[in-house]
């Protein structure tokens, strides 16, 4: 069991700094809007009371997703590219400027953070299936109560909490699991967004491999941008170790 946190990270290094075009106060906006607050939080705090003989493993990234985001895909197949946010962000999330779009820049981010981030992923997944067999992904994300621009759809629901399936990586036994571990909320599937991740040398090919997104919508435990409200924290913790217990025996 992993789980994993790729867009809770806020860091980003000086050299890449240097090639963002947007003032310290533009960018200080922007990683607010596109940061999954606390998810990293939630994550720990759910390995933390699940039982011992079924905690997770888990694996985040402390980058913010302005670097690199590790969901994309690095080619034309992924369609973000086409608002300025494939695997390397060309533009903000109300489509303004984010980085010059030089290729060599983009196979130097890729190079040095996107790549190294996905193969160590892999590594862990691999690890886990040489010591038990299989291995379930829970995607950790959140998402804000009203679309932002770069969204692709506007008019999606947007329920309290989302689940992304995979057609196959992500067994009936699972979805139901996490529909189970999030009753109370309004849970919809792939909605506003869709899939979940697995490492590329997997997917498709290795059922052994389960996965399944959830994304939590953030006005359910954010006061304002970026400040928690302990109590529904824990509430959604709580559930994120039901998830993590019962996919750990199914």
């Amino acid at each position: 069991m992993l789980i994993h946190v790729p867009h809770a990270g806020t860091h980003i290094p000086a050299a890449v700094r240097q090639a963002i075009v947007l003032s310290d106060e533009d960018l200080a906006t922007e990683i607010d809007r596109m940061t999954d607050w606390h998810t990293d939080l939630i994550a720990a705090s759910a390995q933390l009371i699940s039982e011992p003989s079924r905690r997770a493993s888990s694996f985040t990234n402390h980058l913010s997703r302005l670097v690199v985001d590790p969901e994309r895909f690095t080619d034309e197949t992924e369609v973000m590219r086409i608002v300025g946010m494939g695997a390397v962000y060309t533009k903000t999330s109300d489509g303004r400027p984010l980085r010059n779009p030089a290729p060599s820049h983009e196979a130097h981010l890729l190079e040095s953070y996107f790549h190294p981030y996905a193969e160590a992923l892999a590594d862990m997944v691999d690890e886990i299936i040489a010591s038990v067999g299989h291995c379930t992904i829970i995607d950790l994300h959140s998402y804000p109560r009203s679309a932002l621009p770069y969204e692709l759809d506007h008019t999606a629901r947007r329920p309290e909490i989302c689940l992304g399936t995979d057609p196959f990586h992500t067994p009936g036994w699972l979805t139901a699991a996490a529909r189970e571990a999030f009753a109370g909320y309004e849970v919809d599937e792939n909605t506003p967004f869709a899939g979940t991740y697995v490492p590329l040398r997997r997917y498709g090919t290795d059922q052994r491999v389960t996965s399944v997104m959830v994304e939590i919508r953030r006005d359910l435990y954010l006061a304002d941008v970026t400040q928690p409200i302990d109590r529904n924290v824990r509430r959604l913790t709580e559930s994120m170790a039901r998830l993590v217990e019962s996919s750990s025996v199914s």
